[in-house]
């Protein structure tokens, strides 16, 4: 069965976002999804709240800019709260947007080589193997997990172009496809991860649209989707009226 999820957007303060979790663990939605856009909102430590305000809810970031953590950090962190929460994390790794990464100082000259070694240490960390390897941006020399996850959480990739949707299937879960509005996108990514992988897509929908929210969620579904991800608009970023549409 395909799981269903909703956003809580960065634009909105990170106070308001104990009454989304609440809101969102008392409905049936499967997953509260969070951002990590530049220079707003933590994702992990905005996650970590989230999974403590709530009981049954799943608790995703989607997705943590690789160019901005060391791999050993990150598999700390994701190792923590998956531990600490059983069951109940998921994330997703990306390129993040360039140009932030630029401003910030951390934009590479090559992202999808970056992607690969970062997010295959992570995986490797979280499986509880020691780590080293010397890559063109990821280094490490016997780095070891004390306390990896009994169940590493799944680990995505955002992927938009073709190369890190196939990427995604290499050493990842699965992938996250963003600001989908074609089910042939599904379809696509689909066939290059393999039928084995898992598929979750944000799509955006607004308080005016007119569309049958559960028709739509029931046609990427059949597209491929594993998981459908549903996010408010620029000017109406609060999820909690999007509950009732599911």
């Amino acid at each position: 069965m395909t799981r269903t999820g909703v956003v809580f957007r960065p634009q909105s303060p990170p106070e308001d976002l104990r009454a989304v979790v609440e809101a969102v663990d008392a409905s049936g939605v499967d997953e509260l999804w969070l951002w990590e856009d530049c220079f707003l909102e933590g994702g992990l430590t905005a996650a970590a709240a989230a999974l403590a305000w709530s009981s049954r809810v799943h608790v995703a970031v989607g997705l943590l800019p690789v160019p901005l953590r060391n791999p050993a950090i990150a598999a700390m962190e994701i190792a923590t709260l998956a531990r600490m929460f059983p069951g109940r994390f998921v994330v997703a790794l990306g390129h993040g947007v360039q140009d932030w990464m630029g401003q910030v100082g951390a934009r590479v000259d090559s992202p999808v080589t970056l992607l690969r070694e970062h997010t295959a240490a992570v995986a490797a960390l979280l499986r509880g193997e020691t780590v080293t390897v010397s890559g063109r941006y990821v280094h490490l020399d016997a780095v070891a997990l004390d306390w990896p996850p009994a169940e590493p959480p799944r680990l995505l990739v955002g992927a938009r172009g073709p190369r890190t949707v196939a990427l995604a299937g290499e050493v990842a879960d699965g992938v996250l496809l963003d600001s989908v509005t074609d089910p042939d996108v599904v379809r696509r990514a689909r066939s290059v991860v393999g039928p084995d992988a898992e598929v979750a897509v944000y799509t955006q929908v607004g308080p005016d649209d007119g569309r049958d929210v559960r028709a739509w969620v029931a046609e990427l579904a059949d597209a491929g989707a594993d998981t459908v991800v549903l996010q408010g608009t620029d000017d109406h970023p609060d999820p909690r009226p999007l509950l009732a549409r599911m």
